[in-house]
């Protein structure tokens, strides 16, 4: 038997090589195969990977591999998400140029992807840095700006004064800027938009058909389009000399609730607000104090709900001779709806949060089912459910929809200020995305602006529009605009002095089509269209939880467009889609209460309890809880180290069998010292096979009842890997190889028979071909050691014998007056008398008769017996 370990740091480099000359994972686009694209979403370089990158990628390369195995031509690229605002603060920080930075990362993190062993086709590889990819996204711009895709606008934005650039609502942190601390102003600019809020309804009602995506995305995606049916409702105001408008026109989806109405709520950019804030300097500092806040839905939500009494008043549509104040809120979006409400405290809790600090009415208009419409009453808490119309008058007794019917149908027939005071209405959440973003590490927006001719695209034929490599960034905001030349160019038309567009586009542009953009990297053209709808829609696609919402959505959207401007001719960009969990760590904390890497510490066990100390100080280190790997907390594990020490396929091992992949996974140095020593257990048990074997000439053809018993846990083995791979249950799978090894394992060790070692060599020899996706480099090495020909890397999934994945026998419980007593295995179909005559003569049923007959004996085939005594 081998005695001989195997030795990962030998053995991975060397089957890389392999691959990487024989040219394993590149992908002809001319393949007749089936095709199969798999995609993990591609990583910003930042300089190094992480085990949550270990995970993703590992995750995508077992499905990978195991496509090919099945005879698909598949398709898996690496690239990099390139462009951004860290690598321009680094370049800031450094005193370097942030292509530099950018592109000393990817190869840096290029030698660690590679060292995973994935099976990538590099020869694809894509950077969104590149001139050579940017380019063909301008192009797209300029032919989605043809299409009237393309708008420019003035809208309000969060400026931050100090970075000079407008920030996303997620990057505003208690009305600050996330990276620089200055207070975010609120600005108008004229801004750069894809016109995504046209494809809304599309977008929606797309979602159904994604049944490959998980249920929880989708939902997160439809929440996001926010679809809202309602009614556009004009409340009359009450004379003022605050103001000559006549009306106030808000949106609700909750007509239903009119008489529990309380106040109208007004954004703070509602253009009565700034007519009202411009001669009441009270109000002026509400609304810079809401703008200093952002608006964030997140952050609205979380703040405390707070508004100003304009003093002006509405009159009750429904309700004769009563008024409803009008108040500024700091919850109010003016981009959706009207940017006005009317507030019904009892059944919003927002407007219920509002009235208990104005002191404002709060009626209850919606009866839940058994209350009593006497005595119920709304306290802290809004109630939002289901239930009947009261305190209501014509609409009493009516469900939420019929008095939605009625009260729309009311007020279509009434007018105020000469309109209809009620229309029906459908809105939308989601709004026009805007890209112009105030930085130089982008993609050049490619268009210029002339006194004469106006803002025209660039001409294809001088496309890319690059970006000046002499560039400065010693003042602050965008360097474009402080370079002394790049900016300054001719008109194409007039022939005038012009002005380039200065703001490059976010970078969710770049990563809203790159997957199209991988199946044919070097072409001339974005894509060529009918190589691009063979490979589209990504088959899997697989990433974080963090992306479920924008960067998908904008994909969906940008795919729509570049079918509009006939670059692809579908829709939808990925037809299933996974989201992994994190990979977390336990944390660690010395005496002052500063974070400890776990590289540094040192733990103890004694009596069960578990302490732990610094490696080279010896003081005591608190053990804190799991949490998501963060450079912050320093609870993060090195690839590296990991890859140097136990090896990548170790890596991946641990990464696809220790908890479900939508779950989180917590690394834990046991764990991964227990997928070494599989490592090595099936190193031995190939090993040894082969010496077995070798002193045997039998068959897997003998009927030897050992062997067959073998043979059938192998091949249902194989069946149930290949269906938890199928369906990304890495984790069965595993545990499925698990259970193989011991089986081989018992049989190895039981000085097999001429039959049974025949039928261990074959089990093994399959071992070998369900690892490969999990554990290539191992996999290769046994490959080798079982004397095969070729690359497992290249080798067809294991047949299956469907006649060893039918049961001829069967185990039957028996029971003696309805008490378990023992079992019985037979041949399936057994006659009854049979399994009687067998059951009667087993000792267990006997010592349980105790000299008795039984009264009745039932044999239910192939199930169960019965006896009763």
């Amino acid at each position: 038997m081998s005695g001989e370990r195997y030795n990962p740091r030998e053995s991975e480099p060397k089957w890389q090589q392999v691959w990487n000359e024989r040219q394993s994972f590149v992908t002809s686009n001319d393949d007749p195969r089936d095709p199969y694209y798999v995609l993990e979403m591609f990583p910003y370089p930042s300089g190094r990977i992480h085990m949550g990158h270990v995970r993703n990628y590992a995750m995508g390369d077992v499905v990978a591999r195991y496509q090919r195995a099945r005879g698909k031509n598949v398709l898996h690229p690496m690239g990099w998400d390139a462009f951004g605002l860290p690598a321009e603060n680094a370049a800031i920080e450094r005193k370097t140029h942030p292509g530099t930075w950018t592109y000393q990362n990817i190869e840096a993190m290029k030698a660690q992807l590679k060292s995973m062993g994935l099976s990538i086709d590099w020869t694809r590889e894509i950077a969104t840095c590149s001139p050579e990819y940017y380019q063909h996204q301008q192009a797209m711009f300029i032919d989605m700006l043809a299409a009237g895709l393309v708008t420019r606008k003035s809208s309000k934005v969060n400026w931050d004064p100090v970075d000079m650039t407008v920030l996303a609502n997620e990057q505003v942190i208690d009305g600050k800027g996330w990276r620089s601390g200055a207070v975010v102003e609120q600005r108008e600019l004229t801004q750069w938009f894809f016109k995504i809020s046209d494809f809304a309804e599309d977008l929606l009602e797309a979602l159904d058909g994604l049944t490959g995506w998980p249920e929880k995305v989708r939902t997160m995606q439809r929440n996001w389009i926010g679809k809202s049916e309602g009614l556009r409702l004009l409340f009359e105001l009450v004379a003022s000399d605050k103001t000559d408008a006549k009306s106030i026109e808000v949106f609700t989806t909750r007509p239903d609730t009119i008489f529990g109405a309380s106040f109208i709520g007004l954004s703070p950019d509602h253009p009565l607000t700034t007519a009202l804030a411009a001669s009441n300097p009270g109000l002026a500092e509400f609304v810079a104090e809401c703008h200093r806040h952002g608006t964030a839905t997140e952050t609205l939500e979380k703040a405390e709900k707070q508004g100003f009494d304009t003093g002006l008043r509405v009159k009750h549509p429904v309700i004769e001779g009563e008024t409803l104040p009008v108040y500024v809120a700091n919850f109010i979006l003016m981009d959706y709806g009207t940017g006005a409400i009317f507030g019904c405290p009892a059944h919003d809790q927002r407007d219920l949060d509002l009235a208990r600090k104005y002191g404002l009415s709060v009626k209850p208009v919606v009866l839940p089912p058994g209350a009593d419409p006497a005595t119920f009453a709304v306290g802290d808490e809004a109630y939002v459910d289901v239930g009947n119309i009261f305190n209501s008058g014509f609409l009493d007794g009516l469900s939420i929809d019929d008095a939605k019917k009625a009260i729309a149908a009311h007020f279509g027939a009434r007018t105020v200020d000469g309109k209809p005071q009620g229309t029906l209405e459908t809105n939308y959440r989601l709004r026009d995305w805007g890209i112009s973003r105030q930085r130089y590490w982008g993609c050049p927006i490619p268009v210029i602006h002339c006194e004469v001719c106006g803002t025209i695209p660039v001409p294809k034929k001088d496309l890319p529009v690059k970006l000046p490599d002499d560039v400065s960034f010693d003042k602050p905001g965008n360097a474009l605009d402080h370079h002394p030349t790049w900016k300054h160019v001719h008109c194409q038309q007039c022939g005038g002095a012009a002005r380039r567009e200065t703001d490059t586009m976010d970078t969710f542009v770049d990563s809203s089509w790159y997957f199209a953009r991988f199946t044919a990297p070097h072409a001339d053209t974005p894509t060529i269209p009918a190589v691009a709808d063979r490979w589209l829609p990504v088959d899997q696609y697989i990433g974080g939880i963090e992306h479920a919402i924008l960067h998908l959505l904008y994909s969906r959207f940008f795919t729509r467009a570049m079918k509009a401007t006939g670059h692809v001719g579908l829709d939808e960009p990925f037809k299933g889609m996974f989201t992994q969990g994190m990979v977390t760590h336990e944390t660690y904390k010395g005496e002052k209460g500063e974070w400890v890497p776990p590289t540094e510490v040192l733990f103890e066990t004694n009596a069960d309890i578990r302490t732990a100390k610094h490696i080279q100080t010896g003081s005591p280190i608190t053990i804190g809880s799991v949490e998501k790997m963060s450079k912050s907390k320093k609870n993060v594990v090195d690839p590296d180290h990991i890859v140097a020490t136990y090896g990548a396929d170790t890596a991946r091992w641990f990464m696809l069998s220790d908890s479900p992949p939508e779950r989180d996974v917590q690394w834990t140095e046991s764990g991964v010292e227990g997928a070494s020593r599989f490592q090595q257990r099936i190193w031995r048990l190939v090993n040894d096979s082969v010496e077995i074997a070798k002193q045997s000439s039998g068959t897997v053809t003998s009927d030897d009842a050992d062997a067959k018993s073998l043979r059938k846990v192998v091949h249902r083995t194989v069946a149930g890997v290949a269906q938890d791979i199928e369906g990304l249950g890495f984790n069965r799978a595993v545990a499925r190889i698990y259970e193989l090894t011991n089986a081989l394992a018992k049989a190895r060790d039981g000085q097999p028979g001429t039959a049974l070692a025949a039928a261990l060599l074959e089990g093994v020899e399959r071992l070998v071909q369900l690892i490969n996706p999990m554990m290539p480099h191992l996999a290769e090495s046994c490959w080798e050691v079982l004397g095969k020909q070729g690359l497992v890397s290249d080798a067809s999934w294991p047949d299956v014998d469907p006649t060893l994945l039918v049961d001829d026998e069967v185990t039957m419980p028996i029971q003696i007056n309805g008490k378990r007593r023992g079992e019985i295995t037979v041949p399936k179909g057994m006659p009854a008398a049979e399994v009687e005559k067998l059951v009667l003569a087993l000792e267990v049923v006997q010592k349980a008769l105790e000299g008795k007959t039984p009264k009745k004996v039932v044999v239910v085939q192939d199930r169960i017996v019965n006896l009763v005594v």
